[in-house]
């Protein structure tokens, strides 16, 4: 089962091209996920493989130390971060995107937000022939409200609601570093398209994801009816009570790689 599965009951809403997703924590649920989640979160800010090589060679406070130093230390940019890393894992379950680049490996500084769209997700249509995208917006409040909704809206339709030039482009550098085909021959269409833009917006899907303590605000809903219908529109938010200490909890395990 997937993280998502465990974790939450989900409410799914459809009509046409708009989706409306809420979720809450199950009884029990946050238990069942929170080791493979502290996980998730370190793979966001380096390889798992990294971090091991850091422990066989340093041992497990040394390499703590080192993915410390990637990691943000206020509250602040831990809410931003866990909003981004749990709209990525849930565009992989939830969508079949991919998110092909952990951009929060690549932050200027660990307690800086990045610039540019949070998080993008790429593929290819039903026949694997056409690209597809997704462009989103990640939120994390302890009280969501209609302000940050709409500042979320306004982000996704900049540009004519296509991804960033800039982001688009470091998404597919980091692929064409890579010495895998497959990886490399989707930076190349991604590279394309920062020149061609020849998506049409019907290939460009869009996210509104929220993570909030006052679970789905009123302005969500209004806001996805509000959108158009020439592409697919997720509207997400999970709810979880407790949302500050959630966020600092699950950091504190995910920086915790063990003892000797």
């Amino acid at each position: 089962m997937s993280l998502y599965e465990r974790w939450c009951d989900a409410t799914r809403e459809k009509d046409k091209r708009k989706y409306y997703w809420t979720y809450v924590e199950k009884h029990g649920g946050r238990d069942e996920i929170q080791g493979d989640l502290a996980e998730t979160i370190r793979s966001h800010y380096d390889r798992l493989e990294r971090i091991a090589e850091d422990v066989d060679r340093l041992g497990y406070k040394v390499a703590a130390e080192i993915l410390s130093e990637a990691m943000p230390q206020t509250s602040k940019g831990r809410s931003g971060d866990l909003g981004e890393i749990l709209a990525t894992e849930l565009v992989e379950e939830e969508i079949g995107l991919r998110v092909p680049v952990r951009r929060l490996r690549y932050k200027d500084g660990r307690n800086m937000a990045m610039r540019g769209d949070d998080f993008i997700g790429a593929g290819y249509d039903s026949k694997g022939e056409k690209l597809w995208l997704l462009k989103g917006e990640a939120k994390s409040n302890k009280v969501l409200g209609k302000a940050t909704v709409t500042s979320a809206r306004k982000v996704l339709n900049r540009d004519s609601g296509r991804c960033t030039p800039d982001s688009l482009l470091f998404v597919a550098n980091r692929l064409l570093e890579s010495n895998d085909p497959d990886e490399y021959a989707l930076g190349r269409s991604l590279r394309d398209e920062v020149g061609l833009k020849s998506l049409r917006a019907d290939r460009i899907d869009h996210m509104l994801f929220t993570i909030s303590g006052n679970g789905p605000h009123a302005s969500l809903k209004q806001d996805l009816e509000a959108t158009g219908t020439n592409r697919d529109q997720y509207v997400v938010n999970i709810h979880v009570k407790d949302h500050q200490d959630f966020i600092a909890a699950m950091y504190q395990e995910a920086e915790d790689l063990g003892d000797d």
